[in-house]
């Protein structure tokens, strides 16, 4: 681990520091009276580097993210992004600094600090799921990727704001109202997961953790010129993530960088005894992500661009350019583009039956296996009327359904096979390595209206993994990115080609609207 460490330290400091000084400047500064270290825009490992030299401590850091929530949160932008702050994050991270002070270090998030989504398990802080019919609830563990991260000496800094029970993707619930996309104030941040993406856009911590049952990693990563990834059906254990529909749920992080994604996979995925579906990750996983952040990666690859997931529709045409301008960039670093239709891809576009479905059952079960939480059923939830009031038709229907054993359920459950033998038979046939679609097809809207346009459900009906990284902005500075899918398992692959296009670009900038603080 100590030899991983110093070979990701170099690469930090052999490619371009967003935001920061030199990155020799962290050895520098390491016996200097005063410290100076801007870690705005850092990544894990240019962070760990400053750890590593003494520039400065854990604790420091997260000193200095806790102002920044503390100055742009409820305060100046208003962001809104944060649910609960950890009161005990100091002290954690003075743990962390002590462990290293007594040369032990757990790997590369030791005294990292991480915000993690509000349907995480976190033991002695509120998990809320967004929703005022489960506030003040506090969870006695932590969920299972939760409980890796601590492992790894990373410290959960907060929670985060989430589309009340992730049930929409513009970042509204009960308990909060609803949270800004720090690049326009007025605008959503994207969801379910928009309180991660919008806090991890602003640099409220280095990293944060969303859960994408249709989109919710994705759409917010697309609007807030980030990356984020949704892994093959499997590949992380959902176990303490309060469910929208165990068909499809699954965790992962929302970053800046790729290479802190490939970091916190290594962290956070694989076999969990507590989660049957992640049996089928075994053998599936590598060494390492982080050997496949390889600025060459594009070189020699094949993407087909989905034409049918562009712009059906005239207001999408802004987003259709700006990722075809994406895949473009792509063919300059020695990617092969094709066009690729797929028949049938845009009917499993509004298929979102199986979730609606499961909602009520996956949600009542995991809520009678949690006796001190303070609802055990949808019903008790609709009784109580502790939900926000957009979501009354959404929850009203999931209550009506009586069972999952229909034909109709089954049926759109074959469907989802459909889907993915359609996708593969499309790559088979023009021997592609992904394929390139927006996530999706409109820039973030005003808050308190719908938004359209989310190609969401092709790589969560069909269980492939899929990664979104910054592929620039429209002209009124709103982010747009591009996603790409690959076959099962081929997360390495993704991030390969996501990184090679990301160190290309660097498209990713930070928002106005949260600026360094003053010293």
């Amino acid at each position: 681990m100590k030899a991983r460490l110093k070979v990701l330290i170099r690469l930090a400091c052999a490619l371009p520091c967003i935001g920061l000084a030199l990155c020799g400047s962290y050895i520098l500064n390491a016996n200097a009276q005063t410290k100076s270290f801007e870690f705005m825009e850092a990544t894990i490992p240019q962070l760990q580097a400053a750890l590593a030299a003494g520039t400065i401590t854990s604790k420091e850091l997260v000193s200095a993210y806790l102002a920044r929530i503390e100055a742009y949160d409820q305060r100046g932008p208003a962001l809104n992004a944060i649910s609960v702050v950890n009161s005990n994050a100091l002290d954690e991270a003075a743990a962390m600094d002590a462990e290293r002070r007594a040369g032990k270090t757990r790997g590369l998030l030791h005294g990292i600090p991480v915000i993690v989504k509000d349907n995480y398990e976190t033991a002695g802080m509120q998990t809320a799921n967004g929703s005022l019919s489960l506030a003040g609830w506090v969870p006695p563990n932590d969920a299972s990727p939760v409980k890796k991260l601590r492992a790894a000496g990373a410290i959960i800094i907060a929670k985060s704001n989430m589309h009340e029970f992730a049930r929409g993707i513009t970042t509204v619930g009960s308990l909060f109202g609803a949270t800004r996309n720090p690049y326009a104030l007025n605008r959503n941040p994207g969801g379910s997961s928009g309180g991660t993406a919008a806090a991890i856009a602003a640099n409220f911590a280095a990293v944060g953790m969303g859960s994408d049952t249709c989109g919710s990693i994705r759409i917010p990563a697309f609007h807030n010129s980030l990356a984020g990834i949704r892994g093959t059906q499997g590949l992380s254990s959902r176990n303490g993530i309060i469910p929208l529909s165990n068909t499809q749920d699954i965790g992962g992080p929302i970053a800046r960088t790729i290479t802190d994604i490939a970091i916190v996979l290594d962290a956070t995925v694989g076999y969990d005894p507590a989660d049957p579906q992640t049996a089928a990750s075994v053998g599936h996983i590598p060494k390492s992500y982080t050997d496949f952040l390889q600025l060459s990666g594009l070189r020699g690859a094949r993407i087909g661009l989905l034409t049918d997931l562009l712009a059906p529709e005239p207001a999408d045409a802004e987003v259709a350019m700006i990722v075809r301008a994406a895949v473009n960039e792509m063919k300059g670093q020695g990617a092969e583009i094709v066009d690729v239709a797929i028949p049938g891809v845009k009917e499993h576009m509004a298929d979102g039956t199986v979730q609606n479905i499961d909602f009520k059952f996956d949600l009542n079960a995991y809520l009678a296996s949690r006796p001190n939480a303070p609802v055990h059923t949808l019903e008790e939830i609709l009784a109580s009327g502790k939900y926000h009031k957009t979501l009354e038709t959404t929850l009203r229907t999931a209550q009506a359904n009586e069972t999952r054993d229909t034909k109709e359920y089954f049926q759109h459950k074959s469907m989802r096979e459909a889907l993915r033998e359609a996708l593969l038979h499309a790559m088979a046939e023009n021997n592609l390595d992904a394929l390139a679609y927006p996530s999706i097809r409109r820039k973030a809207n005003v808050i308190g209206e719908a938004q359209p346009g989310t190609n969401c459900r092709i790589s969560a009906n069909s269980g492939l993994p899929a990664i979104v990284v910054p592929g620039g902005f429209t002209p009124d500075g709103l982010p747009v990115g591009v996603e790409l899918l690959g076959r099962a398992w081929s997360e390495p692959q993704l991030i390969k080609f996501a990184y090679a296009y990301e160190q290309a670009t660097h498209h990713r900038r930070p928002p106005t609207t949260t600026p360094p603080l003053g010293r």
